[in-house]
């Protein structure tokens, strides 16, 4: 399959299939690393292919009412958490990868690390969660206290970190915020301290907006976006 059939193939896919610019672009790469690492024939040819659009999706976003509502039926961690997309910003992953020391109580900042875009941000920390989120670690500090005591191999980091801070996963700056009411064992049998599985917040979200009766689509990510426009 030389050039004029690559180029054919795309430009089907985008002018009769009418995929998505992102299923476009996955078979794309699929041909890039199959003529690049299989083949090793690099691509030098795509001038003439014509590329899917992809489409600006307007935000879905709740009123203040419809927030509360859905706040109202949530409980506990995820409770907590979506209070805090919704009260500071975050994404969903952003709120679950926070560790101890992101938290700043003294100038109510939350700090964002290796977020989408790997751009490090501040944002605020709502003064309404600040008792909820003192209990909630004081709940993880003796969750973080039993690990220590049972000789666990901590939470997860980067490895990097791993290797440059050998005891940092036993630190309690480096505990998850939200963590994982249960330990896991890796495949070299060590015991680690995973965060709260971002399913267990969105099925949440799901059950409590159709408890509401509310007809438009709420997911995690509709806080942060009735965080920008409220």
């Amino acid at each position: 399959m030389g050039r004029d059939e690559v180029n054919a193939f795309l430009t089907s896919l985008a002018v009769d299939e009418h995929v998505s610019a992102s299923t476009q672009n996955q078979a794309l790469s699929a041909l890039l690393f199959l003529y690049r690492v299989v083949l090793e024939e690099p691509l030098p040819w795509m001038d003439e292919l014509v590329r899917a659009q992809r489409h600006v999706r307007v935000p879905v976003v709740m009123t203040a009412e419809e927030v509360q509502a859905v706040m109202g039926r949530l409980h506990g961690t995820s409770q907590l958490i979506v209070m805090l997309l919704y009260g500071s910003g975050l994404r969903l992953l952003e709120a679950l990868r926070l560790r101890v020391k992101d938290i700043d109580f003294g100038r109510r900042q939350i700090f964002v690390r290796d977020p989408k875009g790997n751009r490090d941000r501040a944002t605020m920390l709502p003064l309404v969660i600040v008792d909820a989120l003192h209990g909630n670690l004081e709940r993880v500090r003796r969750l973080h206290d039993e690990d220590v005591r049972d000789g666990t191999a901590g939470v997860w980091l980067p490895d990097a970190l791993t290797r440059k801070f050998p005891m940092a996963a036993h630190e309690w700056g480096w505990q998850w915020v939200f963590p994982a009411s249960r330990r896991y064992q890796d495949s070299s049998g060590a015991v680690w301290r995973h965060h709260v599985h971002e399913t267990v917040v969105q099925r949440a979200v799901r059950s409590a907006s159709l408890e509401c009766g509310i007809a438009k689509r709420v997911t995690c990510h509709t806080f942060r976006h009735s965080f920008a426009t409220h």
